[in-house]
């Protein structure tokens, strides 16, 4: 049995190609896809093979084939329906790549909250990351916090952040387009021009040295400036002979691989996805997601689809989301 999947064949080049399917075993399920979502900053350096050699082992995703030297077949936001194991006729989110049918282990599925609808579900490990990241940033009532980059990480991070009383949260990018959406969210925006200082909590989610500078330009007395992004190869010059040491800033990062600490021992990755996927019961976060590409238009459109200033690009496979 195959199914065709999504491949990177070569720097900046991909195809559809059946693909092999495993053999179930019996801790194994067979999920149909329904959708998958676009993870654009990761499989934009995917696609152009500008993952650092000494992060290959780090970045591999659970159900990768090849390595990134190519080729390569990655994601990591697939929905699907179950249809053979345990939890056949359940819908489920996984760590997938973008292909029509997949196996899978069942510890690596979530099942969904019956109140999400599949199209939103494909945000599962964005805010599995926003999660983690507010489990790292420790946030306290009443804090004036910035978010930079209003990206969809950076975006629920703050939507997440502004559901605690008496947090600030304001969100800047270069997007101006990107406030109405902030927003809806339940943060404020700024123009990063017009950003207010001594923000006591700063995520830096723009994966930009612009933005990591003006994160430590803002930040208030011992600050904590919490580094969501991921440069991949990119070396970004900081501004740490300024207010760095004299604010005593703290420059902390946060990566989804591990439950942050304030809640390690405490809550499981499953458990963590769970609730990731119990958050995005809310209608406001459909905001985040672009108009759906069909599966068979994608290698036609992939390259624009990381390219274009979009946020959550949906594929569907087929049937209505």
């Amino acid at each position: 049995m195959s199914a065709r999947a999504l491949w990177v064949v070569a720097p900046g080049e991909v195809a559809l190609r059946d693909t092999p399917l495993p053999e179930r075993g019996p801790e194994d399920v067979l999920v149909r896809m329904l959708a998958s979502g676009i993870s654009r900053g990761t499989e934009r350096l995917v696609l152009h093979h500008r993952v650092p050699v000494n992060q290959h082992a780090v970045m591999r995703a659970p159900l990768q084939e090849g390595d990134f030297a190519g080729p390569v077949k990655y994601g990591y936001c697939a929905v699907g329906m179950v249809e053979a194991g345990r939890l056949a006729g359940q819908r489920v989110f996984a760590l997938a790549p973008h292909q029509a049918r997949f196996v899978a282990p069942i510890g690596l599925c979530a099942v969904l909250p019956d109140a999400l609808p599949t199209a939103r579900a494909v945000l599962g490990a964005n805010m599995e990351t926003a999660l983690n990241i507010v489990w790292d940033a420790r946030p306290l009532a009443g804090e004036r916090a910035l978010v930079v980059g209003a990206g969809v990480v950076g975006l629920l991070t703050a939507f997440l952040l502004a559901q605690i009383p008496g947090l600030e949260v304001v969100v800047t990018d270069r997007d101006l387009s990107r406030a109405a959406i902030a927003e809806a969210m339940g943060a404020r925006f700024a123009a990063p021009d017009a950003v207010p200082g001594e923000r006591e909590l700063i995520i830096h989610a723009s994966a930009s040295e612009a933005g990591l500078c003006l994160a430590l330009d803002r930040a208030g007395f011992e600050g904590r400036i919490i580094e969501a992004s991921w440069f991949g190869a990119t070396r970004p010059a900081l501004p740490l002979g300024e207010n760095f040491h004299q604010k005593r800033l703290a420059l902390i990062s946060t990566q989804v691989g591990s439950v942050a600490p304030a809640m390690r021992g405490r809550r499981s990755h499953a458990e963590r996805m769970a609730l990731a996927l119990r958050l995005l019961c809310d209608a406001r976060l459909d905001a985040l997601l672009e108009a759906p590409v069909a599966f068979d238009d994608l290698p036609a459109r992939y390259a624009a689809l990381l390219d274009q200033p979009a946020l959550c690009p949906v594929i569907s496979y087929g049937e209505p989301l």
